[in-house]
């Protein structure tokens, strides 16, 4: 446990020093959340009545921690370039621990940019009536975290370009958030739209969000724990068996 704990410290001070990345992974969602929020208060009609801003903030959350996870994928490029990586990889010590330590270091930090955005939702007007459920939006934004950096590590174990990278990940990320509810009840979407919004993963961390802040959801929380626990468990295994066959 002890590489697990080293690769996981590297990655905290390397997020606590990176001011700019702090910056930049809050203000988009923050960004968002305010002129969607307090723009469409007034147009978007919602099944139950409840306050557009109040749901949305859920999907401002998760879009946070997801785009903090995904792009900590770099990370594994940015050693490869660097050598970081091969010095890492002939030591003493497994792949499947680093690979974990690399996880659960993107996770945390991925984590902390979603709580970021919750203390903002605080002054913007969220209102947290329990505060068991309150820990039930950190478990799942927890299991988003650990879902997405896993499958941003799998991603670049198989490339050696950052801007390959990023580029597919966009292409990948952007679809994964759009279509998980974050902005529109599934109700009111088509039947078509409806259906490959349930085959989106991210779907079931948005509205485990939302229950734990607002206590509603479109989606029995019991089912949305079942598919991201499923998928966090499905892209760490693919993730670990990708970067066992890392060559440098």
């Amino acid at each position: 446990m002890d590489i697990v704990y080293t690769i996981w410290l590297r990655s905290m001070k390397r997020y606590v020093r990176s001011k700019s990345r702090i910056i930049g992974s809050v203000s988009m969602p923050l960004f968002l959340l305010l002129f969607l929020g307090f723009g469409l208060n007034a147009v978007v009609t919602l099944p139950n009545s409840e306050n557009y801003i109040s749901f949305l903030m859920p999907g401002m959350v998760a879009m946070s921690v997801l785009f903090s996870s995904v792009f900590s994928g770099i990370q594994i490029i940015w050693d490869k370039q660097f050598g970081f990586l091969k010095e890492t990889l002939v030591a003493p010590v497994s792949r499947l621990e680093i690979m974990i330590g690399q996880t659960v270091g993107g996770a945390t930090t991925a984590f902390i940019q979603g709580i970021i955005i919750l203390v903002l939702s605080l002054f913007i007007g969220l209102v947290v009536d329990n505060a068991l459920r309150f820990l039930v939006a950190f478990l799942f934004m927890a299991l988003i975290g650990i879902s997405f950096t896993a499958f941003g590590i799998a991603i670049a174990s198989r490339m050696e370009d950052m801007t390959g990278f990023q580029l597919i990940m966009n292409f990948i990320i952007f679809p994964v958030f759009a279509l998980s509810g974050a902005f529109f009840p599934i109700a009111s979407l088509p039947p078509v739209m409806g259906t490959v919004t349930l085959l989106d993963p991210l779907t079931y961390g948005v509205e485990g969000i939302r229950y734990g802040l607002t206590g509603s959801s479109q989606i029995d929380p019991l089912v949305c724990l079942a598919v991201i626990g499923g998928f966090a468990l499905a892209t760490t295994a693919v993730g670990a068996y990708l970067f066992r066959k890392i060559r440098i």
